[in-house]
This record gives C-alpha cells, structure tokens and sequence, in this order.
C-alpha cells in the first residue's frame, strides 16, 4: 500500500497563559512531579506569553513540507497531531481517516532513538489508532535520522554561522558544546537495538557535525532540562556546569550546539538561552548558540526523502555515520520506558 499522506507528530505546547498549567498537567500525569515543581516550569512559558514556540514552528513546518510535496512530489497531504496539547493525536487520526487516507508516513519531531523520542511516539500512534477503530489508517513512523546530511549539513553551518558571533579574538580553539535531553541513566541505557543508542547515536550527530565545522575546536556533549528527584542518576554533565569548567581551563569561548532538538522551543529558549547563558556570564566565557534546523530546506527535504524510503522499497538509505547505529524497524523490546 502506497503511501498516501505525511503525519508531523510533535510534543505539544501552550497557545496562552490559560493553557500553560493544564498542559504540564499533560506532560507530567503520572509521574509524580511535585505541584511547585510544576509551578515553576510553568514560570518559562509565562515567560514567553504563555506561548509554546513549538507550535508556530510546526505550522511553518507543515507549510514547508506541503510547499515540498507540491513541487517535487508525491502530492502528499500533511497532517499535524500532538502528544500533549492540540491538535491532539487521536483527533488528527480522525481527520485521516475521515478524509479517506490509508497510509500515512510518521514524522516524529525527533532525531534519536529512546524511550521519550522514539518508542513512546510509536505508542502515541498504536493508542490513536486503537482509539479510532477499524478505519484508522495505517501509520508508519520514519526512521532516526541522526547522520543524515539534510540535518547534519545545516547543524554544522548554524555552529560555523555561531562561531562568527564571538568576538574575533575568541573564536580560535572556542569551544563545540553540544547539548540533548537528559535522561535517566537507566532509561538511557535501554535505548535501542543493543542498549545506550541514544548517547550513541547523539555523539556520533555531534562527532559529524564536528568534523564539518572544522578546525581547532575541542568538543564535548553534555545534557540539558533534567527534570527527575535528585537522587535519581540521570546523564551528566549538565551543560552549566560543563561551561564553568572550560571557562576555569581556559577556553577562550564556547557554542552551544543544540543537536537534541530540531527547532527552539522552550527548552532552547529557556534552559540554553537564559539559564546557560547566565551562567557563562558569571564566569567570563564568551557564548554563542547555534540555530536549530527548523525549516531548513535541507532538512524539509530530507523529510521527503525518508518519506520515498517508506514508499520505495530497496531506496537507499542515506547516512554520514555508522550504519549499525542506524535501522528502520524497531523491535518490540526496543527502548523500554
């Protein structure tokens, strides 16, 4: 069965102050988060308006994508349904299938394999379409596409466009600060096909990115936006304390590469934009953050291309990195919360 409509499946976010309690309501519901914890990430979306960014950046991404489609084909339609917030999944799989589709191509807003990033999409679509009944289309979720040059390329130009931000004395050995998600370690460890493909496959996205930036800059990933109890050990360093250690070794600056994230919601916003940055500052070290891809064609592209990977059977699968970090079909123990 050819594929016959794109599916962008994203996290969600607030679209004003009202919404901005009941959607970390959504996100947190059990898991036990403390209610002043709660309120206190909340105080980053008020921050903003109570605006998710995310959201507006999913519009321009399916106006994008519905702007490929037409020109180069297949004539997709482009659907857009949240985890958390509207449009909601199971109503967007509504619409599909009120609309006749029969098999939809799964675009999830992220670029790795793990729990939060992979798997938990994959039961997001299974709870939609068990919801929707016998007429749900059938739905197929696009591979990790960590190595791939339409997200590699434009990350590394974004890091060579920051490193022309500091100031010329400080660019020379500056500092690639690569920053994700943090996880729990023991959730990390349980990411893909073998265990730890999640850490794997991020340092290998910084690794390439790295290699095309060129030239004399020391780099490292470190992890941003931890979220759980203290005594719990999630993946270190966190990246405030990684940026007061290089400015303490000397390091004549620093770029924060976001290669976790695909556009600047507000985790970027918040957690590398202020937090980060008011940390570099108490230090002395001199910090620029890369762009996230967002809308880049290269990146829009790469979308359709994994799209004719679903449709074409034996289409090459393009990748810069390891291939055996790198699979289409997720086992069924694959990534376990």
């Amino acid at each position: 069965m050819g594929v016959d409509a794109l599916l962008v499946l994203s996290f969600g976010g607030p679209e004003g102050p009202d919404d901005v309690v009941p959607f970390l309501e959504n996100v947190t519901r059990g898991r036990n988060i403390p209610r002043e914890r709660l309120l206190d990430v909340a105080q980053h979306y008020y921050a903003l308006g109570g605006v998710s960014p995310i959201n507006g950046q999913n519009r321009d991404l399916v106006a994008a994508l519905e702007k490929e489609f037409a020109e180069h084909g297949p004539p997709l339609r482009i659907f857009w349904g949240n985890r958390n917030w509207a449009p909601y999944l199971e109503e967007t799989v509504r619409d599909m299938a009120a609309a006749g589709v029969q098999h939809a191509a799964a675009y999830a807003t992220a670029a790795y394999a793990g729990y939060s990033s992979c798997r938990q999409y994959r039961e997001d679509i299974d709870r939609a379409r068990a919801a929707v009944g016998p007429a749900a289309p059938r739905i197929t979720k696009l591979r990790h596409f960590f190595d791939h040059p339409g997200f590699v390329e434009p990350m590394a130009r974004h890091a060579v466009d920051a490193l022309a931000g500091l100031p010329a004395d400080r660019r020379l050995g500056a500092h690639l600060v690569f920053t994700a998600h943090s996880v729990p370690i023991a959730m990390a460890e349980r990411a893909g096909l073998r265990g730890g493909a999640y850490v794997a496959q991020l340092r290998e996205s910084c690794r390439l990115v790295a290699g095309l930036v060129g030239g004399d800059h020391p780099w490292q990933l470190v992890w941003q936006s931890r979220s759980g109890p203290p005594a719990q050990p999630w993946l270190e360093p966190d990246v405030g304390d990684h940026l007061q250690k290089i400015a303490a070794a000397g390091a004549p600056g620093a770029v924060l590469v976001p290669v976790g994230v695909l556009s600047d919601h507000v985790e970027v916003r918040h957690d590398l934009d202020v937090e980060a940055r008011q940390r570099a500052e108490e230090v002395g070290l001199p910090l620029a953050r890369a762009a996230t891809v967002g809308t880049e064609p290269d990146f829009v592209s790469m979308i359709r291309e994994l799209v004719r990977e679903v449709d074409e059977a034996g289409l090459p699968h393009r990748g810069l990195g390891d291939p055996a970090l790198r699979w289409t079909n997720c086992p069924a123990g694959c990534c376990l919360a």
